[in-house]
C-alpha cells in the first residue's frame, strides 16, 4: 500500500503540469478575469451603466467615480488600489505580453475590420485598427477557437459598428483578445465583444456595450457612459482522464500501468 500512495503522489504534479504543456498559446487573464473594468488611473461613469459578470476596479491609482449612478452586480464589488486589484494588474500585465507575443495568422495593417469574416488565429495590426460595420467571428464549432488581435497603437469603432461571432458556444466574446498599444475607443452604440488589453486608456461612448468580455487598461483610465459590460471568462479546456493517466504513467517510467498498478495496489481488503 505504501507503494501505491507514492505512485500516486509523485503522478499528481506530473499530470497537473500537462495541461499547460498543451495550452501554451492560450491566454489567461488570471485574476483580472474576474473584473469587467480594470484600470491604472481612474476610473469613471457618467449615467446609468451596468457592469456585470465581473468587478470594477483600479490600481496603482484609486479614483472610481460614477457608481452609482452606475451598477455593480452582486457578489461583484469595487476595488480600488487593494490587494485584490493590484494582484489584477499584475495578471493583467502577464497577459498582455502574451498576447502581444503570439506569432501572427495574418497581418491586416491598414485594412478596416468591417465586412470581414474570420476564423480563430493571432490577427496583427502594426499601427490602428478600425472597425467601421459588422465584424464576424467564425469559431468553426471548435470549442478552443480563440482571436487574438495585436494592435500597435490605436483601436477605434465607428457608430454602431459590431463585433459577433457565429458557429460558436454559449459565450461568445469569452476567447476573444484585443491587445492595444496604446488606447482603445469604442464609438457610440457600438456592440463589442471580447477582452479588451490596453496599454494606456479605454474609453466606451454612449451606449458602446462590451458582451462576454471587459475593459482592462494597464496605465490610463477606463471611462465609461451608459454602457452594458458582461464579463465571462471561459476556462481551459482539460485533456482527457485517459490522455491524463497515460501522461503521467509514461513520465514515470511506467510502460505497462495495468500490472504495475495490480502490483502496487492489491484490492484484497486487509485482515
Amino acid at each position: 500500500m505504501m507503494r501505491c500512495k507514492t505512485l500516486i503522489l509523485l503522478a499528481i504534479p506530473a499530470l497537473a503540469c500537462f495541461p499547460l504543456i498543451a495550452k501554451a498559446n492560450t491566454i489567461n487573464l488570471g485574476t483580472a478575469g474576474d473584473f469587467a473594468v480594470l484600470a491604472g488611473s481612474t476610473v469613471t461613469n457618467t449615467g446609468s451603466s451596468v457592469i456585470n459578470g465581473g468587478s470594477v476596479g483600479v490600481s496603482p491609482g484609486t479614483a472610481i467615480t460614477g457608481f452609482p449612478p452606475g451598477t455593480v452586480a452582486s457578489p461583484y464589488t469595487t476595488h480600488s488600489n487593494d490587494a485584490v486589484a493590484i494582484q489584477a494588474q499584475k495578471d493583467l500585465t502577464a497577459a498582455y505580453n502574451t498576447a502581444a507575443g503570439l506569432a501572427p495568422t495574418q497581418t491586416l495593417t491598414g485594412l478596416d475590420l468591417g465586412g470581414m469574416t474570420l476564423t480563430p488565429g493571432v490577427y496583427f495590426f502594426s499601427s490602428s485598427a478600425s472597425l467601421t460595420g459588422t465584424l464576424t467571428l467564425n469559431d468553426q464549432n471548435n470549442p478552443n477557437a480563440q482571436f487574438v488581435f495585436q494592435i500597435g497603437s490605436t483601436l477605434t469603432t465607428a457608430t454602431s459598428s459590431t463585433v459577433t461571432t457565429i458557429n460558436g458556444g454559449s459565450k461568445p466574446g469569452s476567447s476573444v483578445f484585443w491587445q492595444v498599444g496604446s488606447s482603445a475607443t469604442l464609438g457610440t452604440s457600438t456592440a463589442f465583444e471580447g477582452h479588451i488589453l490596453a496599454n494606456t486608456s479605454i474609453t466606451l461612448d454612449t451606449g458602446a456595450n462590451i458582451i462576454g468580455g471587459s475593459a482592462l487598461a494597464r496605465n490610463g483610465a477606463v471611462t465609461l457612459d451608459g454602457n452594458n459590460i458582461t464579463n465571462s471568462v471561459s476556462s481551459v479546456p482539460q485533456p482527457s482522464t485517459i490522455m491524463l493517466f497515460l501522461f503521467g504513467g509514461a513520465l514515470l517510467g511506467l510502460p505497462t500501468i495495468g500490472k504495475r498498478v495490480r502490483g502496487f495496489c492489491p484490492t484484497k481488503k486487509l485482515a
